[in-house]
């Protein structure tokens, strides 16, 4: 049994910049602070909605904004736009709901491993620059909570972030009895979710979850060896990240998977009423199925320091991972795709995740990446857009209202040049974003993109710091 618990993927994880927009041509929107208005107009524009299976346009529609939310919505004929609105003209263009990185990572508040403490505010406006404008953040680090607080009040620009503590795992948690305090203490502290990792024997593992259930607090991530995964389905793991477990449960790391066997897995999934966070690009870099020497041509790779990049390709050159198995890893990997298009097919949640920033996958940017595998699984583009907005929204019901373009719906959206339905490459070419009701035209994202790739090109082993204004 693996007891002690080795993270040693690279976990690594923006200045405030002020986005506003006068009454202006689609194409042209410029950052251009306007007097002061009490809420912004996309008029003329065609709304996307996701089903599970399928999407929607509705097209001439007029949406308003006020206060960070949705306020109303209907066909541009119509509606009349107030006269102290900013006005967007949306012909020829989309809204669809931002993402949502259900299994992201932000960094700690402070300068790490030779990190510079700019990279924190850089990774929370890679994220919204590409249109994720919700992020559950699954490795807590102390003062963390307090971005929750600095992005509400506009001190940071960043999407939304629902944050797991630090972890419960093999060198954290030592006995029954501290997994329970553990659990009080993150409770109080205020965070939102537990995070769980490899290392927790059966009772430890198990006294979390009840006193999890208890203090109602979820908990979500990996299966603990010991524990395994129907157990933790039973004990109600409210997402298995990664399909943690799963092959492992029927013994299949190394081996083609059956038919019956993978109807297994789908059965006791839709049984217990568990989420899957699959991440299938990102794991296909760690177990070795990705072509190297494509990863290392990524160009969004020049967004991150070079510390983080020369850890990139560390591990590519020595990997030093249990996960990683070069001689298993297409077997391992066809499995994989195999059980997500199974699960998505049979009704079992899917939501939508990258763990960026983490090898390769580079915050927001890594979005494409995941669609473009999953796609490749099978799964239909607007069913994966579906993961990414809508079944996030519902996952944080409890929370707020977010990812559907619609009343009283958080004001997250992605402003498109052309349909995503028809191609995902329509969000990377957006042509703005819009987070909790602020708006970043594409001109001023452009900008502040290229500030970051110069600063860790020309200045790669710099450790000065850059604060939030």
């Amino acid at each position: 049994m693996y007891r002690r618990f080795k993270l040693t993927l690279v976990l690594f994880m923006v200045p405030l910049l002020a986005f506003n927009v006068t009454a202006c041509s689609p194409k042209d929107v410029q950052a251009v602070a306007p007097e002061p208005a009490s809420g912004l107009a996309f008029s003329n524009v065609a709304v996307v909605h996701f089903e599970r299976d399928r999407g929607r346009i509705e097209a001439g529609q007029t949406v308003l904004i006020e206060k960070g939310r949705i306020t109303a919505i209907g066909t541009t004929a119509a509606m009349t736009i107030p006269d102290n609105f900013i006005h967007i003209d949306g012909s020829g263009h989309y809204l669809m709901a931002g993402l949502t990185e259900m299994h992201g990572h932000v960094p700690p508040a402070t300068s790490f491993a030779g990190i510079p403490e700019r990279y924190l505010n850089d990774v929370l406006f890679m994220y919204v620059a590409n249109g994720v404008t919700t992020v559950r953040g699954m490795l807590g680090y102390p003062h963390q909570l307090q971005l929750k607080t600095d992005i509400a009040s506009g001190k940071r620009i960043g999407p939304t972030l629902y944050l797991a503590g630090p972890s419960f795992n093999g060198n954290s948690i030592e006995s029954p009895e501290k997994a329970t305090q553990r659990v009080i203490d993150q409770r109080n502290e205020g965070w939102d979710l537990l995070k769980v990792h490899p290392g927790l024997t059966l009772d430890e593992y198990r006294a979390m979850a009840k006193t999890a259930r208890d203090a109602n607090m979820e908990f979500a991530g990996h299966v603990p060896t010991e524990v395994g995964l129907e157990v933790a389905l039973q004990e109600g793991q409210r997402t298995i990240d990664h399909l943690d477990g799963y092959l492992e449960a029927i013994d299949a790391l190394n081996r083609s998977a059956s038919r019956y066997e993978i109807d297994y897995l789908v059965d006791i999934s839709l049984r217990y009423g568990v989420a899957v966070v699959p991440t299938q690009a990102l794991w296909a870099t760690i177990i070795g199925a990705n072509d190297t020497e494509q990863l290392r041509q990524y160009d969004e790779i020049n967004y991150v320091p070079e510390q983080v990049r020369e850890s990139w390709f560390h591990y590519l050159d020595e990997p030093s991972l249990g996960y990683f198995n070069a001689q298993a890893a297409a077997i391992q990997q066809d499995n994989r795709q195999r059980l997500v298009k199974a699960l998505y097919d049979r009704g079992v949640p899917m939501i939508f995740g990258t763990d960026a920033p983490q090898l390769f996958s580079v915050p927001g940017f890594s979005a494409l990446r995941e669609i473009a595998m999953l796609q490749q699984a099978g799964i239909p583009l607007a069913g994966i857009l579906h993961s990414a907005t809508v079944a996030a929204g519902d996952y944080f019901a409890k929370h707020d209202s977010f990812g559907r373009v619609a009343e009283g719906q958080r004001a997250d959206l992605i402003f498109l040049r052309e349909n995503p339905l028809e191609n995902p490459q329509a969000i990377a070419n957006h042509a703005g974003v819009m987070v909790a009701g602020r708006w970043l035209d594409r001109v001023a994202i452009d900008e502040r993109l290229a500030e970051i790739r110069t600063a860790y090109m020309e200045n790669p082993s710099t450790n000065e710091t850059q604060k939030a204004e």
